[in-house]
């Protein structure tokens, strides 16, 4: 997903994210971290198949735009919420520049998604200019670049973060609520594929023997690290009032 394009030809890259579906600890785990910041009207950037928006779904909030640059993935997304949703969600196709002037949200979310984004500085300026006074924008994106490997080309990722280098792309008119890194366990996991294995494509079995094992590990340790070590990074800052 290269800057703000808004194609109909645009495909998403990675064949990962059925995979991916099936972490459902993981998921479980980064909605309780984020739950309190998604209220009103929400925006999730780059909503692709859908999960992630059946993730959260039991939230608090108002009204929720699935926004999918992907065509077929927003078809696609359309039909699945059109029995789940309860009238509160809608698709668009297209990227945060197509929506309407006047739209604007209480939370926006990036899960998994501003690394795939080359520009990740001109997105993210774009997304505080949607955020209503007190807004929050949640971002949470994989870490460190020493663990980027095949899979992250394969998938379409320009970049892991740091969480300097994930403040740095945020506009700094907006206010620090949380910065973090997640998953102790699975960075263990994920520095052994790096340096052993090498894989472009994680197995199911692999997928699920981190979900089942390492997620519940990391809910016990990662407060004993303050949030300071990880395989994912997330961030959330407010609008001002």
């Amino acid at each position: 997903m290269r800057g703000a394009i808004a194609d109909s030809e645009f495909k998403y890259a990675g064949s990962e994210l059925e995979l991916f579906e099936k972490a459902r600890n993981w998921k479980a785990y980064w909605r309780a971290q984020i739950a309190r910041f998604v209220r009103g009207e929400v925006l999730e950037v780059g909503a692709g198949i859908g999960s992630n928006t059946l993730t959260l779904a039991g939230l608090d909030y108002e009204r929720w735009t699935c926004l999918e640059p992907d065509a077929a993935l927003a078809a696609r997304i359309a039909a699945l919420i059109e029995v789940a949703s309860g009238g509160r969600h809608k698709v668009a196709a297209g990227t945060i520049d197509d929506l309407p002037a006047e739209a604007k949200f209480d939370a926006i979310l990036y899960i998994d998604v501003l690394e795939h984004i080359e520009d990740d500085r001109a997105e993210m300026a774009r997304a505080a200019g949607r955020l209503k006074p007190g807004g929050a924008l949640i971002v949470l994106a994989p870490a460190h670049p020493f663990l980027f490997t095949p899979f992250d080309t394969a998938i379409g990722h320009f970049r892991r973060y740091t969480r300097a280098s994930l403040r740095a792309a945020v506009p700094r008119t907006l206010r620090l609520e949380k910065l973090v890194y997640l998953d102790t366990a699975g960075m263990l996991a994920s520095a052994a594929n790096r340096l052993l294995l090498q894989s472009s494509m994680p197995t199911e079995r692999q997928i699920l023997t981190w979900d089942r094992l390492l997620v519940p590990v990391s809910r016990v340790i990662d407060p004993v690290f303050a949030g300071r070590v990880g395989k994912s990074v997330l961030g959330v800052w407010r609008a001002e009032k």
